[in-house]
């Protein structure tokens, strides 16, 4: 009974068969073909990157430098035993001194993720650019590299209210611009006697890293308007160093910076009759005082040569340069004396460091001026210019100029 039960369900789906075939051929219906099942791909995660190293198997331990911490101190605890830690002192001396690592600097430690926990990487931060990338997997591997500096065009403006920095940092440009100005108008400008209502325009680079501010570039152009008279600098390439030029090319060096510190405050000008505040007498003050704390640099205005570098009981601490057969300079009551006798100086060369050495009331550097033999006020000196553009690159100089001009007349000064 059961085998032909079988055969006549067998017999069912087979004519079921032939008539749904039947029904396809006269309808002209194709068979829908099967769906086909979806490709499922592997999703690929990027690795992540630190220093350009691949992190996913590190363990990251980052820190700065502490007091009384070196070398050993850091790698020690992770497997690094005293005989490595020497030999990549050695080895790192011709690419960075580890004698020269510094409190408050970052560092990075890459510990492997397993019970020994032994440092492959070390990686020591110079400053936000430079970095030392020290390999300690097989053998030492050491590699100075940069993170990617973008630098950016920027400008700002201003009307100066207190003081040139405080104006910066409220129109939101960057305050370090108030010391490449200082420089690029050093022989032009008394940045001590900046007063109110002077206003300035400037067209400047500003490098980033990371999207954060690394410094100041190239100033290409600036305009300051200093007790209503406008001084112009434009930047310009001469064999890969940048010099700056007034609007008819001539240089704003000159023979003589307008003082021996970058930034301080006239504390007593040059005078013929002078209430002394030590011998508690009136006599003559022949020089110019410029108050600022002590340890200050002080800068050779100029030039020259070292013919005295000594001591006095009334000028204390004091170097004296020779710069030419007509001009010598002299600066007092140094806290410490950075040259000795016969040395030759350049221009802003550090030959000391404000004190109060000698007959003085407090930390200060007074900076005296002989012309021809004869103590002069050097502020009221007209030095000549250095060597204005050559002929040859004047017309590309002009052009320059003439572009960066009508950029710094079409920005509008922040009040």
């Amino acid at each position: 009974m059961k085998k032909k039960l079988k055969w006549i369900s067998v017999g069912l789906t087979a004519l079921l068969g032939f008539f749904v075939v039947l029904f396809i051929l006269k309808s002209g219906s194709k068979p829908v073909p099967p769906v086909a099942a979806p490709i499922v791909q592997d999703t690929i995660v990027p690795a992540k990157l630190l220093y350009d190293i691949e992190i996913d198997s590190f363990e990251v331990i980052q820190s700065t430098i502490k007091k009384n911490e070196f070398l050993a101190n850091i790698l020690l605890p992770y497997e690094i035993n005293y005989g490595t830690i020497d030999a990549l002192a050695k080895k790192s001396k011709p690419i960075f001194d580890v004698r020269r690592i510094a409190v408050g600097k970052n560092y990075t430690i890459l510990v492997r993720k397993d019970s020994i926990r032994k440092a492959d990487y070390f990686i020591y931060e110079i400053d936000a650019v430079d970095y030392i990338v020290y390999d300690l997997r097989d053998s030492i591997i050491i590699e100075r590299k940069k993170r990617p500096i973008e630098t950016k065009i920027q400008t700002a403006s201003g009307v100066i209210n207190s003081s040139l920095y405080q104006t910066l940092k409220e129109s939101k440009a960057n305050p370090y611009l108030a010391v490449k100005l200082a420089d690029i108008f050093a022989w032009s400008i008394d940045f001590y006697r900046i007063q109110k209502g002077d206003w300035f325009k400037v067209i400047y680079e500003e490098k980033f890293v990371d999207g954060k501010s690394f410094g100041i570039g190239e100033i290409k152009a600036v305009e300051f308007n200093h007790f209503d008279k406008s001084f112009l600098a434009f930047g310009y390439d001469i064999k890969g160093k940048v010099e700056y030029y007034d609007e008819e090319a001539n240089s704003l060096r000159k023979a003589f910076l307008k003082s021996p510190l970058k930034f301080s405050r006239l504390s007593s000008r040059f005078t013929m009759r002078r209430f002394h505040p030590v011998q508690k007498r009136w006599k003559a003050h022949l020089g110019t005082d410029y108050a600022a704390p002590r340890g200050t640099p002080i800068m050779a205005t100029s030039d020259g040569v070292v013919i005295k570098s000594s001591y006095t009981r009334g000028n204390g601490k004091f170097v004296k340069l020779s710069h030419n057969s007509v001009y010598e300079t002299q600066y007092l009551h140094m806290s410490k004396r950075n040259v000795k006798v016969g040395k030759q100086v350049r221009q802003g060369d550090i030959i000391g460091y404000v004190g109060s050495t000698g007959l003085a009331t407090g930390p200060h550097v007074c900076y005296r001026f002989w012309k021809n033999g004869k103590q002069v006020d050097h502020l009221r000196e007209d030095f000549p210019s250095a060597e204005p553009i050559s002929p040859d690159i004047k017309e590309a100089f002009i052009l320059k100029r003439d572009s960066l001009q009508a950029n710094l007349d079409g920005l509008v000064i922040e009040q």
